[in-house]
């Protein structure tokens, strides 16, 4: 059974991700010759932006939907489906 808590947050996930996907998309800074902070071109601070924002979110979707349980079970003692008290 999945945690709520681990279903939510995957949901979540998956939305910040969409939306990720279709900002990535930036055509509407492709004709942009404006500066950021004097140097930097704005597709270019976008994508610096864009990249702070993907890794946030991959953060988030660590913290917020990590499978505990999985985890759980790799640092039981033994193999899944192997009787401890046959040995």
């Amino acid at each position: 059974m999945i945690d709520s808590h681990s279903s939510s947050g995957s949901k979540l996930v998956w939305v910040f991700f969409l939306l990720l996907f279709f900002a990535h998309q930036d055509f509407w800074f492709w004709s942009d010759d404006s500066l950021v902070l004097g140097f930097l071109p704005m597709g270019l601070a976008y994508h610096a932006l864009f990249s702070v924002a993907c890794s946030g979110l991959w953060a988030f979707a660590c913290f917020r939907s990590w499978p505990e349980k999985l985890e759980q079970w790799a640092d039981e003692d033994g193999v899944p489906g192997e009787n401890p008290s046959s040995t």
